[in-house]
């Protein structure tokens, strides 16, 4: 019959007493009485200490048959006999026993050399990117991205070890403000490199970033934002017109030929006038320059040479003082985003020349991206119109660069 564990304190079968009476010689021992699992139990003893203790080990010995508890010999102290009892649980309906893996525990786990507080292992793994970097093994871009979200890992978990960065605690950070995707992976990304040189380092026994999930992104083809040719005309005409002409060499590169125009850490800043050459018809783009860190040759379409031409770049420099104020105000006018004098250049490079392969080389891109986003934007007829914008007249002006 089942016993109500809850209850045993209730149960007065396993119960026992202890009293003291006089026997025939007239000696006054103590007497433990009571019942064990149905049978009649009656010890006598000298002392009351020892009455005390029969009737405390009798009734455990009844409590452990009501409750299935056995009382063993043991060298564990108590919380260790709790201990493993809590593993038995754990491995209920496991084939293996407790020592097959604790046999497997011992063999593959490895402590850390040492607690490394993530402070100082971001700034150790930062170190080595930017060494990296200076020798042209990453790019600016990557390094400022690295850079950025290790910061934003530092601020998540504040005074804690790269020891402590669980599976799931690095789950919920990739997940923190609701992040797309694909943000969610590049998330992922840096802090999985991260985390392979702190498993280098002996910082970490193991990497939790496998146990990390990452996201497959059904990739649809999108059509790159571009100007029209009319557009492009109306911006250049403008930049004739706007301070002597003086930003004519900046836009004329990135529109005319695709020169990464970004004025943190893109091509046309570190692009040099010895870089574009009008005796050769070829921008050469070098991988000092190059967001990949890859050399390739720009073709100088005949109405660039006109432009560059009639604004030499020995005395109109490509970079002016305070081009980020001027290019914002010139983007505002115009409604130009990032990167649309970039795209503008391909959409209609393809339209003209047909070649996605040669397309990709002038542009440094890959002819995925070229077919995913530039293919068939524009027709022959607006390329053949946007190629033959080309400046006024300048014939016998002597130019110079107006103070901006």
């Amino acid at each position: 019959m089942p016993v109500d564990v809850g209850n045993l304190s209730m149960n007065h079968e396993n119960k026992f007493s202890v009293s003291r009476f006089r026997n025939r010689n007239g000696v006054f021992p103590y007497r433990v009485d009571g019942r064990l699992n149905g049978v009649r139990i009656r010890r006598n003893f000298k002392t009351l200490e020892e009455a005390a203790t029969e009737k405390a080990s009798l009734e455990l010995k009844g409590l452990q048959i009501v409750s299935n508890l056995r009382s063993v010999t043991t060298v564990l102290v108590e919380d260790q006999v709790r201990e493993a009892e809590a593993a038995f649980r754990r491995l209920a309906g496991n084939e293996r026993s407790l020592a097959f893996y604790l046999d497997f525990a011992l063999s593959t786990y490895r402590e850390p050399v040492c607690q490394k507080p993530l402070s100082e292992a971001t700034a150790a793994y930062l170190a080595v990117k930017t060494l990296e970097h200076d020798r042209q093994v990453i790019s600016a871009p990557q390094l400022t991205t690295i850079r950025r979200h290790l910061k934003v890992l530092k601020a998540h978990f504040p005074g804690a070890t790269v020891a402590e960065l669980s599976a799931p605690r690095l789950t919920s950070y990739l997940q923190h403000g609701n992040p797309s995707l694909k943000t969610y992976n590049n998330r992922r990304g840096v802090v999985s490199t991260f985390l392979k040189f702190a498993f280098q380092q002996d910082w970490i026994a193991a990497n939790p970033i496998e146990k990390v999930a990452y996201h497959r992104i059904a990739h649809r083809r999108g059509s790159a934002p571009t100007l029209s040719a009319k557009q492009a005309q109306e911006l250049m005409t403008y930049l004739e017109s706007d301070r002597g002409g003086a930003l004519v060499p900046f836009f004329a590169l990135c529109l005319f030929a695709g020169i990464r125009p970004c004025l943190r850490t893109g091509e046309i800043l570190k692009l040099r006038p010895e870089h574009v050459r009008l005796d050769t018809g070829v921008i050469h783009i070098e991988p000092e320059v190059s967001k990949v860190r890859m050399k390739r040759n720009v073709t100088l379409q005949p109405n660039l040479s006109t432009w560059l031409q009639a604004y030499p770049l020995d005395r109109y420099p490509i970079i002016v003082p305070a081009l980020q104020k001027h290019r914002a105000k010139v983007a505002k006018l115009f409604g130009l985003s990032h990167d649309v004098m970039r795209h503008t250049f391909i959409s209609f490079f393809i339209a003209k020349f047909r070649s996605m392969g040669e397309a990709a080389l002038q542009a440094g891109n890959s002819e995925a991206i070229i077919r995913k986003h530039y293919l068939d934007l524009k027709t022959p007829a607006e390329a053949e119109e946007f190629f033959n914008i080309r400046p006024q007249s300048r014939e016998g002006v002597i130019a110079f660069p107006v103070a901006v």
